[in-house]
């Protein structure tokens, strides 16, 4: 079987060969970055990346090999994941966000939620996605989203390190919380630097809990046709 991903950074295409090795052997990724729609997106709105991140799922779902294509599609970007959702039916591929999952996740921990994110342009995305996944359910939530100053520069710098720990010491300043959701795959690394806080209450990233998804929409789609 075979899994498309669509990145808007190269730095989360290992990430994610380390989660498929690690726990869907046999599993083939298919990682096609389109970095421009990020940048566009921090500009001008997720909306307004409408066409390009239809186009970017048509290259990410084709040449899978032997079978022809792939089974479904996981975005990566917390961003543009909203959009690719509502576009994939015109790329004709099934889609998943790489976020909706931990905003499940965070929903079932309890209802005062806190989004961190390092771009601005993630803060709405993230925040109306646990909303919605409270509504689902039919739970109250109230979300707090705060965008950790100064880590973004670090990660356009490469400064993968610094980057973690900014993010890590913005997860040690919350309070009064009961799930603290790391907006974006690229801060899944500041979990392993905050043991002290996840003993209290969870702190959720997107990769291992999206890519999980996403294999299981694949299998679907697979039996189903």
């Amino acid at each position: 079987m075979t899994l498309g991903l669509l990145h808007t950074s190269p730095v989360h295409v290992p990430v994610f060969d380390r989660l498929r090795e690690a726990e869907h052997p046999g599993l083939r990724l298919r990682h096609h970055v389109a970095e421009e729609l990020l940048a566009r997106a921090r500009r001008a709105g997720p909306d307004a990346v409408a066409a390009g991140v239809r186009d970017a799922l048509v290259r990410a779902a084709e040449g899978g090999g032997a079978e022809g294509g792939v089974a479904a599609v996981l975005c990566t970007c917390s961003t543009i994941g909203g959009v690719a959702e509502a576009v994939g039916a015109e790329a004709g591929v099934p889609v998943v966000r790489v976020d909706r999952p931990m905003a499940a996740a965070a929903v079932a921990a309890g209802s005062r939620i806190v989004v961190l994110a390092t771009v601005a342009s993630t803060v709405g995305p993230t925040s109306a996605l646990v909303e919605e996944e409270a509504r689902r359910v039919g739970r109250d939530v109230s979300v707090r989203a705060e965008v950790v100053d100064g880590a973004w520069a670090r990660f356009e710098a490469g400064d993968s390190e610094g980057y973690a720990e900014g993010v890590a010491r913005a997860v040690r300043g919350v309070r009064d919380a009961d799930a603290i959701v790391l907006a974006q795959a690229s801060m899944a690394a500041a979990e392993r630097l905050v043991p002290e806080v996840r003993a209290r209450v969870p702190v959720l990233s997107s990769p291992r809990l999206g890519l999980a998804a996403a294999v299981a929409l694949a299998a679907r789609q697979r039996v189903v046709g």
